[in-house]
């Protein structure tokens, strides 16, 4: 397959739509002296301004020619609990290193080279020039780091939505937890779902009359959609107790209440907030609250590296942050570092061609858990199984929610045409864009998708959409020419009139057309595939325990998410990975728990 050859990119751990509390904050930072200049140099102020991953950040800069006094961070729209970590840690970086030339936080790349370009945009401003601040930073030593040990019955490495689901459920069920997470912030991979959670046979679908979206069938349109090659058993565990974490999520306040279709389905079982939030860093905040509801032990930027084995048992972890080497004694332990798709290296070991594409995933999605439970004998299934997703920006690596396909959005290429069932099985709707001139296609969408989907909101305040009042209009605005704009209008006017019909005649699409886009005005965003989802991962059994070469059971060692394989086959269906990490979390975290009082 080819693989359009556009910049690679490791976003900071966030997509436009993984955001729940955003809006403007402050972060200010003064030196410890502003007394006045050793120059003599009367200090001025000025406002510079840069564009983050959620708009531009603007900041207040206080400096003279010899040293910069304050920085204040005035003006901002990044994610809470993501980019917002760059705005309150790199202005006072820069004041006491008086470097702009400090390192970016893990996971919030854009963010934090949006602040220190927005102080380069003020000191011009002022007039002053920035070559004396663009010095590496003075290294604060090698200091050693200390040592210390910990105990506890159940540690998480990881937290993501996995870890945080499996460490909520093991503390629910009286364990002493404490994850560990190498990031500056939660959420990994998670934070970047943008949909919702399959789930079959829940109380949300009753309620809309849904009623043929069951169990048998889930599980039927998960088999499908991953080519037959998932762990039967595995899919069937999900699918069975999808309804009982979609309850368990209302118990601890993150109810998911809207149901949708998604690519791949036949039928509804998409469950999204209720205003149309984004579902990961909606979960997310509810899983962190959780978690610290419970007495969790939480230590960010703090990188485990090995599994400790007693007797062939998982027993603990090594890990370290930046001052200290920890050993972890524990009774049990659960990986849950995620996939490993912002590993290139590891990635290209299966498919070379994924060398030059655009990742959707946060910088540190790169394998560690498979690593790790690999070095103590685990095996491995499904390695090269790695999705592409249809639509990604390809500017920022930001993914376009697959909600807006399934609430009516359509596909069209630079023909002004439509080319494959828009919401088919997401590898097979990227083949059919990588097939298209160009390698890229254009998702359709009209106000009232905006209306009642909160992510595309924020993709028209970031300046990833154009917009008409006419479909001629959007055509125009697209960049179409000659055919290619009345080829579009008859584009819209055939699916409108297949919504009206229920019937696609062209592609067969046989969900998400419950209403038509007839609504002005009308939205386009220019996309085309990108890394996603790794299907691969370390082999478990339904009771999320770890499995070796040899066929057994690891004892204590347990994994959950995209850590695993098996779940997904050789496509996963949108939706399926937040019901992957609910339900396996859950029994992860229940089964360790248990294994550790036992």
């Amino acid at each position: 397959m080819k693989i359009q050859k556009t910049l690679a990119r490791v976003l900071c751990g966030f997509c436009a739509a993984a955001m729940l509390l955003t809006g403007c904050q402050s972060s200010s930072s003064t030196a410890a002296s502003q007394a006045g200049s050793a120059s003599g140099e009367v200090q001025q102020v000025a406002t510079g301004s840069a564009k983050g991953i959620e708009g531009d950040v603007v900041v207040e800069v206080t400096a003279d020619s010899t040293r910069i006094y304050s920085i204040e961070v005035i003006e901002q729209n990044e994610t809470e609990g993501i980019g917002s970590v760059a705005v309150e840690k790199i202005p006072g970086m820069i004041v006491e290193s008086q470097s702009l030339l400090v390192d970016g936080i893990a996971g919030c790349t854009v963010t934090s080279d949006a602040i220190k370009n927005a102080v380069r945009s003020a000191l011009e401003a002022m007039g002053i020039d920035a070559a004396p601040f663009d010095v590496e930073p003075t290294a604060g030593g090698d200091a050693e780091r200390t040592d210390e040990t910990l105990e506890c019955d159940v540690v998480v490495v990881g937290a993501g939505g996995a870890g945080l689901t499996a460490a909520a459920q093991a503390a629910e069920n009286g364990a002493s937890v404490i994850i560990l997470e190498k990031m500056p912030i939660v959420g990994g991979n998670s934070l970047k779902a943008t949909g919702g959670m399959n789930a079959a046979g829940t109380e949300y679908q009753a309620a809309l009359g849904i009623t043929d979206s069951g169990v048998a069938e889930f599980i039927e349109d998960t088999m499908n959609g991953g080519h037959q090659i998932n762990d039967l058993d595995l899919v069937t565990t999900m699918a069975e107790n999808s309804a009982e974490a979609v309850d368990w999520l209302a118990s601890i306040g993150a109810p998911l209440p809207k149901v949708e279709a998604t690519g791949g389905t036949v039928h509804k079982y998409l469950h999204e907030p209720e205003d149309g939030s984004a579902v990961g860093s909606y979960l997310v905040d509810k899983l962190s609250k959780q978690v610290e509801k419970m007495g969790v032990q939480l230590f960010l930027e703090t990188e485990a590296t090995e599994i400790l084995m007693e007797n062939g048992a998982a027993a603990g972890v090594l890990a370290q942050s930046a001052d200290t080497n920890y050993t972890i004694h524990a009774k049990a332990v659960v990986l849950a570092t995620g996939g490993f798709g912002a590993n290139y290296d590891m990635m290209t070991q299966y498919n070379e061609s994924l060398a030059g594409a655009v990742t959707t995933n946060h910088a540190g999605a790169t394998g560690d858990g498979i690593t790790m439970g690999v070095a103590v004998g685990a095996d491995t299934v499904d390695m090269e199984q790695i999705q592409l997703h249809p639509t990604v920006y390809q500017e920022t690596g930001l993914l376009v929610s697959e909600s807006v396909r399934s609430m009516g959005g359509i596909l069209v290429n630079s023909s002004g045409k439509r080319f494959c069932n828009d919401l088919a099985t997401r590898d097979a709707v990227s083949a059919a864009e990588l097939e298209q001139e160009g390698s890229y296609a254009y998702i359709i969408f009209d106000q009232r998708v905006v209306d009642d989907l909160a992510s595309t909101k924020k993709y028209i305040q970031n300046g990833l959409t154009v917009q008409a009042d006419t479909y001629e209009g959007l055509a125009e605005a697209m960049g179409l020419t000659g055919d290619a704009v009345s080829n579009f209008v008859s584009t819209m006017e055939t699916w409108n009139a297949s919504v009206a019909a229920g019937v696609d005649e062209e592609f067969g699409r046989n969900n998400g057309m419950d209403e038509d886009l007839s609504t002005a005005p009308y939205y386009a965003i220019k996309i085309a595939p990108g890394i996603h989802h790794t299907m691969g991962g370390l082999k478990i059994n339904t009771e999320a325990q770890v499995i070796s070469t040899e066929g057994e059971a690891i004892p204590g060692l347990y994994a959950a998410g995209e850590t695993t394989g098996g779940v997904h086959g050789g496509n996963r269906i949108g939706g399926n990975a937040v019901c992957d990490f609910v339900v396996f979390g859950r029994i992860a975290g229940v089964n360790a728990s248990d294994y550790a009082a036992g």
